[in-house]
């Protein structure tokens, strides 16, 4: 992980939007949705494949990410922080992940790699899930987190934007982004699965 380390920067940041938040009445758990509707549309985005959707989706997708900061700040201000507000905000970002996953699939028509792409994201998710359960520890090691995930899939949607055709041999760059997520997430799944054997 690599942009996770400046999370504090990004908290310091977090309190005019915050305080918003909470003058309108939201709860941490309306930002929540709304944070999974912003990666919905961007998915939708995605899937129509044309410039200005890419950069739509793009912009919809670091939404998606900066909500997912301000729902915990939220909670924590308004002092509600609850399990089933952090239950709610993970699944949420499962269904968000598989969602713009998705919408990039769609839009280059990359069924194969689309699969191999959100099953190495959820295999990730799931194995620092599970070795916390069987009392290790939460894993949150790995080349890529969410927080680089969700940079990624921005960037991408500007660069397909300006830059439709392939790139390298016949693969755009939102195939070597699907590419990217099913190789790494398939590595750090593994890499979870082997360093908590080791621990067991």
């Amino acid at each position: 992980m690599t942009l996770d380390q400046f999370r504090s920067v990004a908290d310091r940041l977090l309190g005019p939007w915050v305080s918003a938040a909470d003058r309108l009445g939201l709860s941490p758990d309306q930002v929540s949705v709304l944070a999974f509707v912003a990666a919905v549309l961007a998915a939708v985005a995605f899937a129509v494949a044309e410039p200005a959707f890419y950069i739509g989706g793009a912009l919809l997708v670091l939404l998606n990410g900066w909500l997912d900061l301000v729902d915990g700040a939220l909670a924590r201000e308004q002092n509600v922080a609850s399990d089933g507000g952090d239950l709610l905000d993970h699944v949420l970002d499962r269904y968000a992940d598989i969602a713009v996953i998705a919408g990039f699939t769609v839009g280059i028509g990359a069924y194969a790699l689309g699969f191999l792409a959100v099953t190495g994201v959820l295999m990730t998710s799931y194995l620092g899930t599970q070795i916390q359960a069987v009392g290790i520890g939460r894993a949150y090691g790995g080349l890529l987190g969410r927080a680089d995930r969700l940079a990624l899939m921005g960037i991408v949607g500007v660069v397909a934007a300006a830059y439709p055709d392939p790139l390298v041999a016949e693969f755009g760059v939102v195939a070597l982004l699907l590419v990217l997520f099913a190789v790494i997430g398939h590595l750090t799944a593994l890499q979870r699965f082997l360093g908590a054997w080791r621990d067991l």
